[in-house]
């Protein structure tokens, strides 16, 4: 038999088999979650304070006819960020470049994007807290004085070269604003704050989602969701969709509130949006240590998962939500967790806060 290289390895496929890429969905395709965000900034639902004050930013900077400062997008995960940097190339019908901190590993690689800029572009860097420190110095410069300077040569014969770039605008999200250098975070000219997301707004969110991805919801049963959706928009979105396979597969039409509940229940996520690690947490905490104080290193242990996945994922938003305490001692269950979980608290649980 003849080999075949590389470039040849296709040759003779049914053609059938292979598949035009397209941006544009074919056919029945699924909707991807780029479709389920809003396109201006008047579709994007919540943060209404946010939003004016970054209305009257792009505003500004429309009627001076320049690009605006550089912005800072700070948050918790899933709340909007990404969605909010299209928004504002889109404000602005300027192109946009995607990268994220991590995938930038030396300052070559910021340099040479930073160099293909066009005037006026965006440049959206998620995760820039995760910057390596010589890309973050090249950004001090760039971001102020729009120039890098381009090391030619090696050795004693090295030399530095300035390259003036066109103005542009960064665009930085971050989900812990705190590891961001002083330096880096006070050249950024508007900084944004997200926060979680209220009942409310969710539930505008899950009916705007559903709309988009062609889903019959009855009364009642956006409220379930975005019960459920732990204050997070990405979160309200991903349960819609498994509420929709449940739809699909028990050829229901519309979905009502006891349908949001039963298969929801199947992926093991309770009234107030705590899934089977979160009850874990809560169950070692008032079962196995009587309520707490419990050190994070013997809870991790008893429910089988990483100290860091408890602290990270778990925590937050059992604290957020009133179910769990920090205390010196360690992690105490409040009266709500009892509650919650069917159970009488002991007679001293208030007296522990």
């Amino acid at each position: 038999m003849a080999e075949t290289n590389g470039p040849q390895s296709n040759m003779g496929a049914d053609e059938q088999s292979l598949r035009m890429i397209s941006s544009e969905p074919i056919g029945n395709e699924p909707v991807s979650d780029e479709e389920l965000r809003p396109r201006a900034l008047e579709g994007f639902i919540g943060q209404p304070l946010l939003k004016a004050q970054l209305q009257l930013f792009l505003d500004a900077a429309r009627k001076r006819d320049v690009p605006p400062d550089h912005i800072l997008l700070a948050g918790p995960p899933g709340l909007g960020k990404t969605t909010l940097a299209m928004i504002v190339a889109n404000e602005l019908q300027v192109p946009i470049r995607v990268t994220s901190g991590p995938a930038i590993q030396h300052a070559g690689d910021l340099a040479s994007i930073l160099s293909s800029l066009d005037e006026g572009e965006v440049l959206f860097i998620d995760e820039i807290h995760r910057l390596p420190r010589p890309a973050e110095e090249l950004l001090y410069i760039a971001m102020e004085d729009f120039r890098v300077d381009v090391m030619v040569g090696k050795g004693p014969g090295a030399s530095s070269i300035p390259l003036t770039l066109p103005r542009f605008t960064v665009i930085g999200a971050t989900t812990r604003e705190g590891m961001l250098p002083s330096p880096l975070r006070a050249r950024f000219g508007f900084t944004a704050h997200l926060d979680f997301y209220p009942h409310e707004e969710l539930e505008r969110l899950i009916e705007r989602s559903a709309g988009v991805l062609g889903i019959n919801l009855a009364d009642g049963s956006a409220k379930q969701l975005s019960m459920r959706s732990r204050g997070t928009p990405r979160i309200a979105n991903r349960l819609l969709r498994r509420v929709r396979d449940w739809a699909i597969v028990h050829d229901l039409d519309e979905i009502g509130p006891d349908d949001v509940q039963a298969a929801l229940e199947l992926y093991q996520i309770d009234s107030e949006g705590l899934d089977r690690l979160d009850l874990a947490v809560l169950n070692a905490i008032v079962r196995n240590f009587d309520g707490g104080p419990v050190g994070l290193n013997n809870l991790s242990a008893m429910v089988g998962e990483e100290s860091e996945t408890v602290e990270t994922v778990c925590e937050p938003y059992l604290v957020r939500e009133g179910f769990l305490v920090r205390t010196p001692k360690g992690r105490v269950a409040t009266e709500k967790a009892w509650h919650h979980l069917g159970l009488v608290p002991r007679d001293d649980v208030n007296k522990l806060f």
